[in-house]
């Protein structure tokens, strides 16, 4: 056969097609035209790892794209590497008995047959092997293998193409599964906007600002519906990865049967019922945040993988045999006492000690009851437009003092439920809290004749409340038994809002006694 011809004519097949399976089909009819190949293979050489990965094969019958990888012997594997000795096109009697090509014969059940193995580089960074398999009964020629040579770029080139094909099909499929999954997160968002930054949560706010912008984990304490989740928001949105996945994993609220799969992913096939790839939420948070809400709920074997994640930043899916590197930021929340639980063995103290790096204890709700009216304010106006509502409610009179009275066991949520509650009982008149447990309300509240027939505003109502918890303390503010201490509120936080509203505080202001 005249080289030029052949070459050019091998080139149109080997590249006339961005298929990579029609590709390789097409190669191996007219290969067969000029020696007795029976079948062509692309395989990659992973030289880090020691095996390689088959990653598509043609016969007469058809060709296929598949991902097989097989992990070779140790002197194989050195045989692999650059300088090995090995000529870049050689012919063998037996694929099977060939030490790099035997191992992928057995793997795949392929038959038996004399070869011409080529190797494969491009820009002299080697790419992998292409093998070229014969009939049983006649072996290859120099010619032959001569003439595989001359089409050792085309051929390095279309697997290239494959592997950057394969690249573009992963991100695409990956996006396509993120794209799904955050919407279906955007639909279960709720709001996230923070009351109380510069009153009951002032000092909470200044720990974000200081950690905000480090990789370090942080680990937010507090009692059940303090608004964990929302700092947690906080934090990441304040970083360098804002603009990068921000997943929140309640891991109370996964059954253990399924949590390895759900936190760490799994290979396809590595169960029954693994039809596919899945990639759990630590690899869904690549260069983002992982929010692990109630961390003292996973069970101890999970505790072992998360420490290797804090350690390593790196996991392993169910079924996978390779490490997967991560850059992850990780910000954990518990309502449980750590500690306790540390000391007691149901949680690793290398664990809560590589958790517990920069703490930050949210305060309940009764202890930053001057939060209350404007948490208030921020659940009518959401309520009234979730439920449909065409204007906002009015507070009757003594309402806000109701509530800012009340202990909150189930603090800033079950103050949004109980604003939802009385939005729905309303029926379009003022919201009046009646049904508050009146043993717990803390603070008396005016007679109902000291208010004016008509609902004030906030500011009024708040202005009235300090006057008359300063009258109580005949205008004490700091120290025992003073107003910032009944209030829940730091002294500075108090003066600062009594300057906005003007209420008179120091040597100029006179409060007497109830």
């Amino acid at each position: 056969m005249e080289p030029n011809l052949f070459f050019r004519e091998a080139t149109l097949k080997i590249c006339g097609s961005l298929d990579s399976e029609k590709a390789l089909w097409d190669s191996l009819m007219y290969l067969r035209q000029h020696m007795p190949v029976v079948r062509l293979s692309f395989h990659l050489c992973n030289t880090d790892n020691g095996n390689i990965e088959t990653v598509g094969f043609a016969n007469p019958s058809g060709s296929v794209a598949i991902s097989v990888k097989t992990d070779l012997p140790l002197k194989s594997h050195d045989q692999l590497k650059e300088g090995s000795g090995l000529p870049p096109v050689r012919i063998v009697s037996s694929l099977a008995g060939d030490a790099i090509t035997g191992p992928v014969v057995h793997k795949l059940k392929h038959p038996d047959t004399p070869g011409i193995v080529m190797k494969l580089d491009l820009e002299n960074n080697a790419l992998g092997l292409l093998v070229v398999a014969g009939n049983p009964d006649q072996c290859f020629t120099e010619e032959n293998a001569n003439a595989l040579a001359l089409l050792n770029q085309p051929f390095s080139l279309a697997l290239n193409n494959c592997l950057r094909f394969r690249e573009l099909t992963s991100l695409s499929d990956r996006l396509a599964d993120d794209n799904r999954y955050y919407m279906d997160e955007l639909r279960h968002q709720t709001g996230m906007e923070i009351i109380g930054i510069e009153m009951g949560l002032k000092g909470v706010m200044e720990m974000v600002r200081q950690v905000a912008h480090l990789t370090s984990p942080v680990l937010l304490l507090g009692e059940t519906g303090v608004g964990k989740e929302v700092i947690a928001n906080a934090i990441h949105a304040s970083s360098l990865r804002s603009n990068d996945p921000f997943i929140k994993v309640n891991c109370g609220a996964i059954p253990p049967s399924l949590i390895d799969s759900e936190l760490f992913g799994h290979e396809k096939g590595a169960f029954t019922g693994a039809l596919g790839l899945k990639r759990g939420r630590f690899e869904r948070a690549h260069h983002g945040t992982i929010f692990l809400d109630e961390i003292g709920e996973l069970p101890p074997e999970v505790q072992v993988r998360l420490l290797r994640v804090l350690q390593e930043k790196e996991i392993e899916r169910v079924g996978g045999t390779e490490p997967i590197k991560l850059d992850i930021r990780i910000i954990a929340a518990t309502h449980h006492d750590l500690e306790a639980m540390a000391q007691e063995g149901q949680l690793r103290k290398d664990l809560y000690f590589r958790l517990k790096v920069f703490p930050i204890v949210i305060p309940p709700l009764r202890d930053r009851s001057m939060d209350i009216p404007a948490l208030v304010t921020h659940f009518m106006s959401r309520k009234a437009v979730e439920m449909g509502l065409t204007g906002i409610p009015s507070l009757a009179p003594g309402a806000l003092e109701r509530l800012m009275g009340y202990r909150w066991p189930g603090n800033v949520r079950e103050l949004e439920n109980t604003v939802e509650r009385a939005l729905i009982l309303c029926g379009g008149g003022q919201l009046h809290f009646a049904d508050l447990a009146s043993a717990d309300v803390a603070v008396e509240c005016l007679p109902p004749s000291d208010f004016p027939p008509k609902p004030m505003k906030l500011d009024d109502v708040v202005d009235r409340h300090i006057r008359t918890v300063l009258t109580m303390t005949e205008g004490k503010i700091e120290g025992s038994q003073g107003a910032s201490e009944l209030l829940g509120v730091k002294p500075g936080t108090l003066r600062h809002r009594m300057r906005k509203l003007g209420i008179p505080f120091g040597r100029s202001a006179r409060y007497g006694p109830v």
